[in-house]
């Protein structure tokens, strides 16, 4: 196995086994909807969205569920054949596919077992909250910007 497929494969597995046993804590110790203050701009408040980034079609009837678990598994499918294609030395690119991988697996778990994604991380400012977001969506966002990262560092060399 390609060293950037099992680098990506491991960071991914290790964002799926925190983002999983996260919810699991937040599941089973904090009451929906009631904020608990764990920092001075964050809480923790177990929500459960049925929609997409920013309960994008939460409102919708329930089709959604079926929709973003074919696109998770779509783009998780699609994520795999691009880590087993990297060419050597791609560490940066790895981990941001990986870190993509295991948010969305771990997003994609919750979808298919409750027909929601459990969120619980709520950082706000005065009566601003930012919507309530986990560690999948944490690391999609990382490893989306580390992507961006690798894209804009490949064409600064091309040039």
């Amino acid at each position: 196995m390609r060293s950037g497929l099992r680098f990506g494969l491991l960071l991914g597995l290790t964002v799926l086994v925190v983002d999983q046993a996260s919810k699991w804590l937040a599941f089973n110790s904090l009451s929906p909807y009631t904020p608990e203050a764990l920092l001075p701009l964050v809480n923790l408040t177990l929500a459960f969205n049925t929609g997409a980034a920013f309960s994008f079609l939460a409102d919708a009837a329930g089709w959604q569920r079926w929709l973003l678990i074919g696109v998770a598994v779509v783009v998780s499918l699609y994520l795999l054949h691009w880590l087993r294609s990297l060419a050597g030395g791609r560490r940066l690119e790895a981990a941001g596919l990986g870190l993509i991988l295991g948010g969305a697996v771990g997003n994609l778990i919750d979808r298919v077992r409750l027909g929601a994604v459990i969120d619980f991380i709520d950082v706000h400012y005065g009566g601003w909250h930012w919507p309530a977001f986990n560690v999948a969506d944490a690391a999609i966002t990382v490893g989306v910007v580390m992507i961006l990262l690798t894209a804009w560092l490949d064409w600064r060399r091309a040039r």
